[in-house]
């Protein structure tokens, strides 16, 4: 990862400490896990995890796990789970054995719990939770123990035991651990660690009936699985204590270490799973893999590369310092690493009809041109013209502005990779509006500069009788306020961020293409010359049928 797109290993703290783990002999070697929730689609701040997770794997020569935290089944399902697994590793990364599961772990987290009762350190609790809240205290004020406290061992094991069976009522007991109700740190007021929750499992069924709490499943499993580095977003720096806590008081052998990092809010999106949930459930988008969507899926769908991700998570580093990027910077790396990789060709989108007067069959001669400038491999292609072409309709004005360089009434300009022509006559309909241009071509300026005077401006156009008619998906940006689920009203109280919704999101534009795209795969990039860069569909794009093209960014950042 560190090297692509030439790019420096870039220093950081995780890297320090790893360095000096290994050459203190700490640790002898290094081994990661990404440990998602399968309860929604992975978004650009899992993707950020994911390159730092996987990527100092791959550096170090080590081993990444990839473990599904599926402590909270009434939200995961193996749909969710696959979208992981599927953009993992379109990101290029391969993970260690199976995927994992922290379901894998509940008889032994189960195991673990019962030893915790029997030295003393857990016990049944039959607060509520409205009850425990109050009892937990506040920052400037200490909790108090709850009147359940101290039971014996024995009586909690039979009661945890009962939980287990069956016996009780859904949120009538808790198992919590026994730390300390006057801890500054909040995290270490005896936490609960299993709840009674009757809900179907996607992977163990109706097996259990109560369910192991994230800190308390999470610093296990990273032991169980022999994780050196435990790499988090910094929300889990106050719970680290805790993580280290449970470790230290069971009879497990290996302590990961875990580091916190400073988790990436994206500008003008959301990374909110349950947010982008209501916006999938809304209908505001068309599914999780929407284009306009932050999830990889969506990127994926909407053309951005592996390549592009991985280069904006090593831009945007690692540190604990708040990590707040702009839309822009995510752009910019996607369309830097693919301007080098994309094939070029000549698309309208706005088109007006061009109609070559003098056209003649037997000396209007067509050319062939690369599919990119710097890359001979990538072939070449014919742009064949006709009597009649397509062109951008901004690329003519009657009445063109200071410094105007296309095409205007009695002006020149020269069709790419072909004849300069000339504009000999507007036609308008009834309403004015501009329907053709009459043009004439100089024919002893293919290939080279006419005689006697300079044409400066050089316009992209496509054969009306050869191009191909493509369905375009014009996206942008889905919000129009940078931080739309933070803006506060005049009560004090968040706006709904739908609120902000850019209703220029999505627009529908019939285009002309050359017709050498309609073969392409799905999922095959292009840059659209002088208009940017554009996808194959995934799904909707059939070769040889259809073409249904997504816009994935402008040549240069536009946004206002």
């Amino acid at each position: 990862m560190s090297t692509e797109n030439n790019a420096p290993v870039v220093n950081n703290f995780i890297r320090s400490i790893i360095d000096e783990d290994l050459a203190t002999g700490r640790r002898s070697s290094v081994v990661t896990r990404f440990p998602p929730e399968p309860n929604g689609f992975a978004h650009i701040g899992h993707a950020k995890a994911i390159c730092i997770n996987f990527g100092l794997a791959e550096d170090y020569q080590g081993q990444c796990n990839l473990r599904m935290d599926d402590t909270n089944p009434e939200k995961e399902s193996d749909e969710f789970v696959e979208a992981f697994k599927q953009d993992i590793s379109w990101l290029g990364f391969k993970w260690n054995g199976e995927v994992r599961f922290a379901s894998d772990y509940f008889d032994r987290l189960y195991d673990y719990a019962v030893e915790l009762i029997q030295a003393g350190k857990a016990y049944v609790d039959d607060l509520s939770a409205e009850e425990m809240r109050q009892y937990r205290g506040s920052l400037t004020e200490p909790g108090k123990n709850s009147p359940y406290r101290d039971r014996t061992p024995e009586e909690n094991l039979d009661l945890f035991t009962r939980m287990r069976n069956g016996e009780f009522p859904d949120g009538s007991k808790t198992l919590r651990l026994k730390i300390d109700m006057a801890s500054p740190n909040i995290n270490l007021r005896d936490p609960a660690i299993y709840r009674i929750r009757r809900v179907h499992h996607h992977r163990t069924g109706d097996k259990w009936c109560i369910y192991p709490m994230y800190d308390y499943t999470h610093c296990i499993s990273d032991a169980i699985e022999g994780i050196t580095h435990s790499l988090c977003s910094l929300e889990f720096e106050d719970h680290r204590p805790l993580y280290d806590w449970v470790l230290d008081n069971i009879s497990i052998d290996h302590h990961p270490q875990q580091i916190e990092f400073s988790r990436l809010e994206l500008l003008y999106a959301l990374t909110s799973k349950r947010k982008l949930q209501a916006l999938v459930n809304d209908g505001v988008v068309t599914g999780w893999d929407d284009p306009r969507m932050p999830t990889i899926a969506g990127m994926r769908r909407r053309g951005y590369s592996p390549a592009g991700i991985k280069l904006f998570a090593q831009r945007i580093g690692v540190s604990k310092s708040e990590n707040i990027i702009d839309m822009t910077i995510l752009e910019g790396a996607v369309r830097e690493t693919l301007e080098n990789d994309s094939p070029r060709v000549m698309a309208v989108v706005n088109p007006i009809k061009v109609t070559l007067t003098n056209y003649d069959a037997a000396v209007t001669a067509s050319r062939s041109a690369p599919f990119h400038p710097h890359h001979p491999e990538f072939g070449e292609r014919d742009v064949p013209i006709a009597r009649e072409i397509w062109i951008e309709r901004d690329d003519f004005a009657e009445v063109p502005p200071p410094k105007w360089q296309r095409l205007t009434a009695g002006g020149e300009v020269r069709l790419r990779y072909s004849y300069v022509i000339k504009c000999e006559e507007v036609v308008k309909d009834a309403n004015g509006e501009i329907v053709e241009l009459k043009c004439s071509i100089d024919h002893d300026t293919l290939g080279k500069n006419p005689e006697g005077r300079k044409v400066k401006g050089v316009i992209h156009w496509v054969s009306a009788e050869h191009a191909i008619q493509a369905d375009v998906r014009w996206y942008d940006r889905l919000f129009t306020e940078s931080r739309p689920d933070a803006v506060r009203g005049e009560d004090g109280e968040y706006v709904d961020f739908r609120q902000f919704l850019n209703p220029e999101s999505l627009k529908l534009v019939p285009a002309y293409v050359e017709a050498s795209v309609l073969q392409a795969a799905p999922e095959t990039r292009f840059q659209f010359e002088r208009l940017g860069y554009f996808v194959t569909d995934r799904y909707e794009h059939q070769p040889g049928v259809k073409a249904v093209f997504n816009r994935t960014v402008g040549l240069k950042d536009s946004w206002k």
